[in-house]
């Protein structure tokens, strides 16, 4: 080992001084949108910052990110459901030769406390957007025989997992016979990605036709920067779904909503083969399934458009899904000032809604079909509020142009947005 040390510290040694470490995150390749502002918001969270020495390929599975410390990357590990996994990057290239050169060049004494002769190992290889045969995954590892590995493979409990990733393209129709990237890890830690499984909707205790899907649900608690001890509302809280993931993470949660029934669990069910809602149908129950109850704080019935609440700081986050008007049969109330569902034809950034309180942080979107989407808004508050704010739509321009864009029930019971649809398939032909 020393030898080879001796080989290749040089280089590697001066070239990785005055850097932070590189991190490789595998990402989960659905909501792709929702991936960066939730990662930075996460290492916010952490008390980090997004940082990254190469260009962040948006729809890629694979980012380098440069973070302070393996103790962060757990933490951002801990929160996370849009990443798989995060990885110590050792060396990584444009062809296997590319990438053994890397890993030649990298510290060597950042490699040996993970190859030593009373340590277990073993080697995982991953391909995106291939298959390979157990041959070539074999050659592959046997081709990483100068690397000084002196502990013993385990491949059911080892104490380290070094993966070897290559990246065959986002095509599936088009897949090259050799990998785009290759990388070089060692294994750190999973993301969170089995509480979309466990919080399913599917097991829920209590439901409605809209009740947000679970990870949509993490996601919007990460991109609102929840943790523990926070206060979070919901002005809009339907059936509780966005209450149980701020709950999962620590915070308080309370909610408002103007239908009696949704609040108090009565009247229909939404389950197939259920006519009415059992006796503990409520939010409560659905805290109480997943050992969340001691977070509960109430729900009250109460309309969003008519001001409930005192001028004090009351919540760390309000994180909402707003009323679309397509769905529930409740009678819509006051203002539709917060619903940003949108016909793809007339959204434009400046129908976004301005306060002079708040700073728009990220503006996801979300396909719904061919002809609509939603859009998952983040926004900061920089400021406290003052009497003079409350008349600060009156003098934007932008609040005309979303009012006037906001009709999307009105478009879709008429028809507008199938028509739109329609016609751009029609000039496709």
């Amino acid at each position: 080992m020393r030898g080879w040390a001796e080989r290749f510290m040089a280089s590697g040694g001066a070239m990785a001084r005055g850097l932070l470490p590189s991190y490789l995150l595998l990402l989960a390749q659905e909501n792709l949108e929702f991936r960066l502002p939730e990662i930075k918001s996460l290492l916010s969270l952490c008390g980090g910052q997004f940082s990254s020495q190469q260009e962040i390929r948006i729809n890629s599975p694979f980012w380098i990110l440069n973070i302070p410390s393996e103790e962060m990357a757990r933490g951002l590990m801990k929160r996370t459901v849009c990443a798989k996994s995060v990885f110590e990057l050792w060396g990584q290239g444009k062809s296997a030769e590319e990438l053994y050169t890397s890993l030649k060049n990298y510290p060597m004494e950042k490699m040996v406390p993970y190859l030593q002769s009373n340590s277990t190992y073993k080697i995982h290889i991953h391909a995106f957007n291939k298959t390979l045969t157990q041959d070539k995954k074999i050659r592959r590892i046997d081709a990483l025989e100068f690397l000084p590995f002196e502990g013993k493979v385990n491949l059911k409990n080892p104490e380290h997992i070094f993966w070897i990733l290559e990246d065959y393209g986002m095509d599936p129709n088009n897949v090259p016979e050799d990998p785009l990237d290759l990388y070089f890890g060692r294994w750190i830690a999973n993301g969170q990605r089995e509480l979309i499984e466990s919080y399913s909707v599917k097991r829920r205790h209590f439901i409605g036709n809209t009740s947000m899907d679970a990870c949509l649900s993490f996601i919007m608690a990460n991109h609102g920067r929840v943790k523990a001890n926070d206060v979070v509302f919901d002005p809009f809280v339907g059936t509780g779904g966005l209450l149980i993931s701020s709950a999962r993470f620590g915070a308080y949660v309370c909610g408002t909503d103007i239908d009696y029934n949704t609040v108090h669990g009565l009247g229909k069910a939404s389950r197939k083969n259920q006519k009415w809602r059992g006796p503990d149908e409520n939010i409560r129950a659905n805290l109480r399934q997943y050992g969340l109850e001691k977070y509960y704080l109430d729900a009250l019935v109460s309309d969003a458009s008519k001001p409930i609440w005192r001028k004090e700081m009351l919540f760390d986050a309000i994180i909402t899904d707003p009323p679309y008007g397509i769905r529930e049969a409740t009678r819509r109330t006051g203002s539709q000032k917060e619903i940003l569902k949108a016909t793809e034809r007339g959204y434009t950034e400046e129908i976004i809604p301005r306060h002079p309180c708040l700073k728009l942080i990220s503006n996801c979107e979300q396909m719904l079909s061919s002809h609509t989407s939603r859009r998952l808004i983040t926004m900061e508050k920089v400021k406290e509020f003052e009497d003079e704010d409350q008349y600060s739509h009156l003098l934007d321009y932008q609040s005309l142009l979303y009012k006037g864009h906001n009709s999307f029930r009105e478009k879709y019971f008429s028809g507008v947005t199938k028509r739109i649809a329609k016609e751009e398939k029609d000039n496709q032909k």
